[in-house]
């Protein structure tokens, strides 16, 4: 019997095509998960800080996360967000057009918990959202606070 509930998922997302993209692709699985947007890293720390319109968020389950975002680049977030024991067991998948090595090797550095690159075309990235969804919600288990409203 699956006593798991159904996952928070905070996409990190200034690009508003491609944050429905993300939300109708995920909306189509059996996971049940909730996706949460914001758009740039700034407001990502408040809402994982639960600081002001944020202040009763549930805490996400895990991070998708775009590396070039205004006002705090993805680099900055995804280095804040580990450096925080409040915050870092949260899985961080960072999810990007880049394809550079040192993108890759940086987000590695700063404890990404993955890395996918996202595909222009649409077809490509419907798979690659597929294979999100497949592994991180509905096969990993993630880590629970307590108190975070977990079975």
């Amino acid at each position: 019997m699956d006593t798991r509930r159904p996952l928070e998922v905070l996409l990190v997302e200034d690009n508003p095509g491609d944050a429905r993209l993300t939300a109708e692709i995920l909306k189509d699985g059996s996971s049940g998960s909730t996706l949460r947007v914001v758009a740039d890293g700034v407001e990502a720390l408040d809402y994982l800080q639960r600081r002001g319109r944020y202040r009763d968020v549930r805490r996400p389950d895990i991070i998708l996360l775009d590396l070039n975002l205004p006002r705090k680049s993805g680099r900055e977030l995804l280095a804040e967000i580990k450096a925080d024991p409040a915050l870092k067991t949260i899985p961080v998948v960072v999810l990007t057009t880049s394809q550079a090595e040192s993108d890759i090797a940086q987000s590695y550095t700063l404890h990404a918990n993955a890395y996918l690159v996202k595909p222009i075309e649409l077809d490509g990235f419907a798979r690659v959202m597929h294979a999100f969804r497949l592994f991180w919600l509905e096969t990993a288990v993630l880590p629970r606070l307590p108190g975070d409203g977990s079975v």
